[in-house]
């Protein structure tokens, strides 16, 4: 089956659905409609998102709390869960799919993309297992805070729309609110979704989802000599390139699974994520990671080995010669760690200055990071400050005090200088383009679980929207919100985060 696109659809209508997905065959999806709630109340509106969809903001925050519920289906929506698989913790499960999300339907952005909107926490599905299909309140904020948060930092990320309360509870551990979020993707494919048809032998449908995707996310492909290979390798570009950007915030995504990785390029998935404070390479947060296969460090590993299990879906269709096809696959991974190494190095160049290359730049850049972890010292602080450094020597100070033994860094701040001679940039030059690369707030976790327990157990929603103030300009010095750039008090350190199921 080959995809053909269809009309945009009309931009006076209040919800402009154009729905591709829902067009594709029976068996890539359950046509299921979210299970209404008691009352609902809507948190949080994303005016600004809604407007950049082509929605009409005005009918939405009237009608918000229904339809974001799930309560109202909105016209021209097609509501239906997707079906996919993943390897779960390197565990194959075969059938996994939307559990706990509803896919209303898609629009036509004003800058004529496509983005999935998506209801979760909107009831159960004929994927909800032993589900309940439901969200908690905490969950539903953390994905709101760190989307957009990512999204300011300028990584590629699903969106937050709105976050709305149910006026029921849900039932983990503890009887919590339950709320629906309103999440907005270029789309909600994974790797899991290829491997769901491959699992069951189903290559037409395994084609007919590669011309989908080609279509819809990379369709300078379509005349390629070889389409799903060259499909292959932009998908694993895109993953390498994302990761390394992962990397140079702090962020540890925490259930790298096959189904939480899109063919989009996109971060998905906020569940038991994190950012680090302290560096540690080994840094785990996620309470069920207990083996530490998803650390800091493992992430662009793990990117590599979920590619290899989408290249074992898409093998068939790379060349007719079973060999060819394998080799095609192996040397695109093998690219795609060159790649990843690519991104990492030159991102981490800026983070320190540098604007031109030089073979020692990696020793200079571990060295740094090997000082880091010995001194307990804060990742997004130390880059921040070198900024200063890099502006006035006399800001040293505010730098090695940083580190739990300030004497050692000197050394490294004598190299750095050193190599910042062959550079061309004037001094405040370079410290204005280091500070675009590093920012001074970031959803610190500690501050992210205040906002929680805030809302969660008094409904107070004012630092859920302080939170979302500060990390939306993460690159600007904003003095008045200094506490925000500060690492975790005694006792106030995030050891563990948790998934939201």
């Amino acid at each position: 089956m080959n995809y053909v696109p269809p009309q945009l659809a009309s931009e006076t209508a209040p919800f402009p659905f154009d729905n591709s997905y829902a067009r594709l065959p029976a068996n890539f999806y359950a046509r299921v409609e979210p299970t209404p709630v008691a009352e609902p109340w809507l948190i949080k509106f994303n005016r600004k998102l809604a407007e950049e969809l082509g929605l009409e903001a005005e009918a939405l925050e009237r009608d918000g709390a229904a339809i974001f519920s799930g309560n109202k289906i909105p016209p021209g929506a097609e509501p239906l869960a997707m079906a996919y698989a993943g390897h779960q913790f390197g565990t194959f499960v075969p059938q996994l799919g939307d559990g706990r999300a509803i896919l209303l339907g898609e629009v036509i952005d004003r800058s004529g993309k496509r983005r999935d909107i998506q209801l979760k926490g909107s009831g159960q599905t004929p994927y909800s297992r032993r589900g309940d299909g439901r969200a908690a309140l905490g969950p539903v904020l953390r994905e709101y805070i760190i989307s957009e948060a990512m999204h300011a930092l300028g990584i590629p990320t699903t969106r937050a729309l709105a976050a709305t309360v149910t006026g029921q509870p849900v039932y983990r551990e503890q009887i919590l609110p339950g709320a629906v979020f309103t999440r907005v993707a270029a789309s909600h494919i994974r790797v899991g979704t290829f491997q769901f048809f491959a699992a069951r032998g189903d290559m037409e449908s395994v084609k007919t989802l590669a011309d989908y995707v080609i279509e819809r996310h990379y369709p300078e492909l379509k005349d390629s000599e070889k389409p799903y290979f060259s499909l292959f390798k932009a998908v694993a570009a895109r993953q390498a390139e994302l990761i390394a950007r992962w990397l140079h915030v702090g962020f540890i995504h925490g259930v790298m699974n096959t189904d939480n990785m899109t063919v989009s390029g996109e971060t998905i998935d906020f569940g038991p994520c994190a950012f680090m404070d302290a560096y540690d390479p080994k840094k785990v947060f996620s309470s069920i990671d207990q083996f530490g296969r998803y650390a800091y460090a493992n992430q662009p590993a793990i990117g590599q080995w979920n590619l290899a299990r989408l290249a074992e879906t898409l093998v068939p269709l790379f060349d007719p010669v079973a060999d060819t096809a394998v080799n095609l696959a192996n040397d695109a991974l093998t690219e795609y760690g060159s790649i990843f190494q690519k991104h990492w190095l030159d991102g981490m160049r800026r983070k320190i200055g540098l604007a031109t290359e030089e073979d020692g730049d990696l020793d200079l850049i571990q060295s740094l990071l090997t000082l880091m972890h010995e001194g307990n010292a804060d990742f997004t602080l130390v880059f921040r400050r070198l900024a200063a450094s890099a502006e006035d020597n006399g800001a040293d100070p505010a730098l090695v005090e940083l580190f739990e033994k300030p004497g050692t860094v000197s050394p490294w701040l004598g190299d750095w200088r050193e190599r910042l001679t062959r550079e061309t940039l004037d001094t405040s030059a370079r410290a204005a383009a280091m500070r675009t690369a590093n920012p001074a707030f970031i959803p610190r976790n500690h501050r992210v679980e205040q906002a929680i327990d805030a809302a969660t157990r008094d409904a107070d929603f004012s630092l859920f929207e302080a939170l979302l103030d500060v990390t939306s300009r993460p690159y600007e010095d904003r003095p008045e919100h200094e506490a925000y750039a500060a690492p975790p008090q005694a006792g106030e350190e995030v050891l563990q985060t948790f998934c939201g199921t």
